[in-house]
C-alpha cells in the first residue's frame, strides 16, 4: 500500500502547523479588536464591573453625615410631606453646629399649604430664612417630562434666594436598570447647573483656606451629549462607590430635630437631607446596592460627593483602548500554544484568564475601567480551536507514518488465519478505511513488539539496565527501578551508567586479585569483557552485598550498540555466610569452654591429691552444665522466633507481666533485688504468641536483675497511649544498673554481643537475648527502644499494639 502523503515529512507537517497558526492568530485578534472596540458584551462587562464595584470597598469619609427621613423618623413625626415648620427647626439645629456644607435633597417647588395670596407662606419665610443663616446649602432642581417636552423643576424664589446654589439631581441608568454614573453638568445652551454633590464640592472647596481651585459648573468646549429634547449634559461621571448600602454615618432626621444628636457631633461635617424611608420612590439600583436591591439617592449623592473630595474616579477606556488591550491576553495565549506542550499550554490559558480578570480589577482600583469580556471570550474559544487543529494535524501525520510502518516487515509471528478472521472488515473500503486498516495492524505489530521486549526485560528477576554505547540508560526493568529507587535515585532512565554506582562501596572484580585497580567506566570498556561477564561485587550504601555485570549487546549487523547490564543482589548468601561463620566461632569457643571445664574437673577428681571436696565438685560440674544449656536455650529460642509461625491469641497485658515477674522472683530475692509493677488495673489487650511474649519480658527483666547492684529496684509500668493515630500499649522495664556505654548502645541488638563495664560484675550471657527480644517483637510489629545512663541505669520501653474485639 502506497502512502497517500509521500511528501509530507516531519518539516512539511511543522510548516502546515505554524501556517495555520497564523492564520488562526489572525482571526482571533482580529475577533478580539472588532469586540472590545464595541466593547464585547456589553451586558456581561457591566456584570463584572459591578462585582468589581462591590469587591473594591474603601473607608467612607467621617467628615459626610446623612440625616435620614427614615421609616422612624416618619413614625415619629407622621405622614409625608411635613410641615415647612419642622424643616426649618431642623436647619435651626444643624445651623447651631456651623455645618462646613449642607444638601437639602428634598424639592421645595411648591408653596406651603397656608402660603398667602403672594404664593409665600409664613412657613417658607422661615425656612427661607434658616437656609439663608448657613450660607452653605445646597437645593436641588430635577428634569421632569410631563408629556409636553421636558421642564426643569427649581425651589421656590425664596428658597433660591436663600440657597448658596442649586444642583441637578439627574441619574444616568443604564439599559439594565442600574444607576452608575452622571453628568455633572447638565443644562441647556446659556444656562447649566452642576450637580447637587458638585455643588457641595465646589461650596467646600470655596471655605477651605486660600483655595479657589474647584470644578466649574459651566460646561466644557465639547458637549459629552445631547438629548433628543436639546437637554445638555457633559462630563460623565461614573461613581466608585465607597461599600453596600449604610457605609456612610447616617441619624434620623427626628433625632437630629429632637437635639439628640449633640451639636458637635454635626461641627463642621458636610451633612445630606434626603430620603431614605421605604416606598419614597428616591432609591435606585446601584452595583453597591446588595441585598437591598435599590440604594437612597440621598446616599448615591454622599457617594458622589466623597468620590469629589477624594479625588476618586472612574474613567472607562477609550474604544480604541479597549481593543487594543484585548488583544494582548490572545496574542501571549497563541504564543504559548505554539511553544509549549498542551498541559502547559492550558495552564498558560488558565493564568492568563485569571490576570486578565486580575488587571482589569486592579485597573479599577486605580480609577481605569477596562472591559475584559472581548478578552475572555476570545480566550476560551481560542484553545479548542487551537487544539482541534492541532490535533487535526497529529492525526494526519500518524496516520502517514502507520501505513509506511505498515509497510515493514514484522519481526515477530503474524496472526494466525482463524483469528484474522474474527477481524471485522468494512463492505466498502474508502480512503479513511484503508488508513484506519494500516493503523490497526501498524499499531499491533508494534503494541507487540513492545509487549514482547517489555515482557522479556521484566521477567528477568534481578535489576537489568540497557544502555547506549555512552552509557546512557535507554531501559531498566521494575527490579531496577526499586533498587535505585531504594538508593535515593528517581530518574534512572538517560541517567549516566557509572555516575548511578559512583557512591558504591568496595567494588573488587570476582576472582581478581585484590591488588587490581577498578574504575566504573570499566563496565562500557570492551578490554574488560571477561572480567566484566564475571562481575564486580560491591557493598551500596544500604549495606547490600552486590554483583554487577555488563555485557555487549549488537545488532543484526553484529555493530556494537550498547551494553546489558545486571545487578545481582547477593546480601543473602552473604548474611548466611556470616552467620554460618559466627556461629561456628561460638560453637569452637562458647560451647566447648564449659564442656573442656567439665573434662579437666573429672580429670582432677581421679587425682587424690588434686580431688577437690565433693560438694565444690558437684557444684562446678553443676555450673558448667547449666552455662551450656542456657547457650542451647538461646539458640533453640533464637530459632524459634525466627522460624516458626506464630500461634497468636488475645492475652491481658497485665498477666503475661506478672508471669514474667514471677519467673524472675528468685533471681531478684538472692541480690535482695525488689521488682515493683505499677499497673492500671484495667484491661489492655493484645494479640501475641503467649509463650514467646512472655520470655521476652523475662529476658528484659533478667537483664534487669543481672546488671543492677545488690539492694537496689526493678520497676515494671504498663499503660495504653495513642501513638501514631493507633492505640498502643506501652510498658516500661527500668533498672538501678550500671546502665550501657555510650559506645556500645548502637550495637545492643546484634548478635553475640555483650558489654561488660568498669564496675560491672562478668555474665555469662552469649549475646542472643536482645536479639531474641528485638526478633519476636518485630514479628509482633511491635517496637523497643531504650534510654541508657552509664551508672544510672537503663529504661526499655515495648509498645505493643492494643487489641479490639470486633
Amino acid at each position: 500500500m502506497k502512502s497517500a502523503y509521500p511528501n509530507q515529512s516531519p518539516q512539511h507537517m511543522q510548516h502546515i502547523v505554524r501556517y495555520e497558526w497564523l492564520v488562526l492568530i489572525s482571526a482571533l485578534v482580529v475577533l478580539a479588536a472588532i469586540l472590545g472596540y464595541h466593547n464585547g458584551l456589553g451586558r456581561l462587562d457591566l456584570v463584572m464591573y459591578d462585582q468589581a464595584i462591590q469587591l473594591n470597598h474603601q473607608t467612607p469619609r467621617n467628615d459626610i453625615v446623612i440625616v435620614a427621613i427614615d421609616d422612624y423618623s416618619i413614625a415619629q413625626l407622621g405622614k409625608w410631606p411635613w410641615p415647612r415648620e419642622l424643616h426649618a427647626k431642623l436647619f435651626e439645629k444643624i445651623n447651631q453646629a456651623k455645618p462646613s456644607s449642607v444638601g437639602f435633597d428634598v424639592l421645595l417647588d411648591e408653596p406651603d399649604g397656608s402660603a398667602n395670596s403672594g404664593g409665600t407662606s409664613n412657613a417658607d419665610m422661615d425656612l427661607a430664612n434658616a437656609i439663608a443663616q448657613n450660607k452653605v446649602t445646597v437645593l436641588p432642581i430635577t428634569l421632569e417630562n410631563a408629556g409636553a417636552g421636558l421642564s426643569l423643576s427649581k425651589p421656590l424664589p425664596a428658597m433660591q434666594a436663600a440657597a448658596h446654589s442649586l444642583g441637578h439631581i439627574n441619574l444616568e441608568v443604564d439599559s439594565d436598570g442600574f444607576a452608575r454614573s452622571i453628568f455633572l453638568n447638565e443644562g441647556q445652551p446659556g444656562q447649566w447647573w452642576p450637580h447637587f454633590s458638585l455643588a457641595l464640592y465646589n461650596i467646600i472647596k470655596l471655605r477651605a483656606a486660600g483655595d479657589t481651585s474647584h470644578i466649574n459648573a459651566k460646561h466644557h468646549a465639547q458637549i459629552d451629549q445631547t438629548t433628543a429634547d436639546g437637554w445638555l449634559r457633559d462630563a460623565q461621571f461614573h461613581i466608585p462607590f465607597y461599600g453596600n448600602q449604610g457605609t456612610f454615618k447616617s441619624v434620623p432626621y427626628v433625632a437630629v430635630l429632637r437635639g439628640e444628636v449633640p451639636a458637635q457631633f454635626l461641627a463642621g461635617k458636610n451633612i445630606l437631607i434626603g430620603a431614605t424611608a421605604t416606598g419614597m420612590a428616591d432609591a435606585f439600583p446601584t452595583p453597591a446596592s446588595g441585598s437591598d436591591g435599590a440604594m437612597p439617592g440621598i446616599e448615591i449623592n454622599a457617594n458622589i460627593l466623597a468620590s469629589l473630595l477624594d479625588g476618586r474616579s472612574i474613567v472607562f477606556a477609550a474604544a480604541w483602548q479597549t481593543a487594543l488591550l484585548s488583544t494582548i491576553p490572545i496574542i501571549l495565549a497563541l504564543l504559548s500554544y505554539l511553544l509549549l506542550s498542551p498541559r502547559l499550554a492550558l495552564i498558560c490559558l488558565a493564568v492568563l484568564f485569571f490576570l486578565t480578570l486580575t488587571v482589569s480589577y486592579m485597573a479599577l482600583t486605580a480609577g481605569f475601567w477596562i472591559p475584559p469580556s472581548a478578552s475572555l471570550i476570545v480566550l476560551l474559544i481560542s484553545y479548542p480551536l487551537w487544539s482541534w487543529r492541532r490535533l487535526e494535524a497529529a492525526i494526519r501525520y500518524l496516520n502517514i507514518e502507520f501505513i509506511r510502518l505498515n509497510q515493514e516487515p514484522n519481526l515477530l509471528p503474524e496472526i494466525n488465519p482463524a483469528q484474522a478472521s474474527t477481524i471485522q472488515r468494512p463492505l466498502f473500503i474508502d480512503s479513511l478505511a484503508q488508513r484506519i486498516t494500516s493503523m490497526e495492524i501498524a499499531a499491533q505489530r508494534v503494541r507487540d513488539l513492545r509487549q514482547f521486549v517489555t515482557d522479556s526485560l521484566q521477567s528477568l528477576p534481578d535489576a537489568t539496565l540497557v544502555t547506549s554505547i555512552e552509557g546512557l540508560v535507554i531501559l531498566a526493568n521494575q527490579p531496577a527501578e526499586t533498587f535505585f529507587s531504594s538508593l535515593g535515585i528517581k530518574a534512572v532512565k538517560d541517567a549516566l551508567l557509572p555516575y548511578l554506582f559512583s557512591n558504591m562501596l568496595q567494588p573488587h572484580p570476582v576472582e581478581q586479585s585484590a591488588n587490581n585497580t577498578f574504575s566504573w567506566w570499566d563496565l562500557l570498556d570492551l578490554k574488560q569483557v571477561e572480567i566484566m561477564r564475571n562481575g564486580i561485587e560491591v557493598t551500596d550504601t544500604l549495606g547490600r552485598n552486590l554483583i554487577i555485570k555488563s555485557a555487549p549487546c549488537t545488532n543484526s549487523a553484529k555493530e556494537h550498540i550498547g551494553w546489558i547490564v545486571g545487578i545481582v543482589d547477593i546480601s543473602t548468601i552473604r548474611r548466611a555466610e556470616r552467620t554460618r561463620d559466627e556461629s561456628l566461632r561460638f560453637i569452637s569457643h562458647d560451647m566447648r569452654a564449659p564442656q573442656a571445664s567439665i573434662l579437666a574437673l573429672l580429670e582432677l577428681q581421679q587425682e587424690p591429691d588434686s580431688a577437690l571436696p565433693q560438694e565444690e565438685f558437684l557444684e562446678r560440674i553443676r555450673k558448667a552444665s547449666q552455662i551450656t544449656l542456657g547457650l542451647a536455650d538461646n539458640f533453640v529460642q533464637l530459632a524459634r522466633a525466627e522460624g516458626q509461625n506464630y500461634q497468636l491469641e488475645v492475652v491481658n497485658t497485665e498477666d503475661i507481666l506478672l508471669d514474667a515477674c514471677d519467673d524472675m522472683w528468685s533471681l531478684a530475692k538472692e541480690k535482695n533485688i525488689k521488682i515493683n509493677t505499677e499497673l492500671p488495673g484495667e484491661e489492655m489487650l493484645i494479640h501475641v504468641s503467649r509463650s514467646l511474649m512472655t520470655r521476652v519480658f523475662t529476658n528484659l527483666l533478667s537483664n534487669a536483675i543481672k546488671y543492677s547492684p545488690e539492694n537496689s529496684e526493678v520497676t515494671v509500668t504498663a499503660e495504653k497511649k495513642l501513638e501514631f493515630l493507633n492505640d498502643r500499649v506501652v510498658i516500661h522495664i527500668a533498672d538501678q544498673g550500671y546502665g550501657i556505654a555510650w559506645t556500645d548502645q548502637a550495637k545492643l541488638f546484634q548478635r553475640f554481643q555483650r558489654f561488660v563495664g568498669v564496675n560491672q560484675p562478668k555474665s555469662d550471657g552469649v549475646g542472643l537475648g536482645l536479639v531474641f527480644v528485638k526478633s519476636v517483637l518485630d514479628r509482633h510489629r511491635a517496637s523497643i527502644s531504650f534510654v541508657s545512663k552509664p551508672n544510672e541505669g537503663t529504661t526499655f520501653t515495648i509498645s505493643i499494639p492494643a487489641y479490639y474485639e470486633s
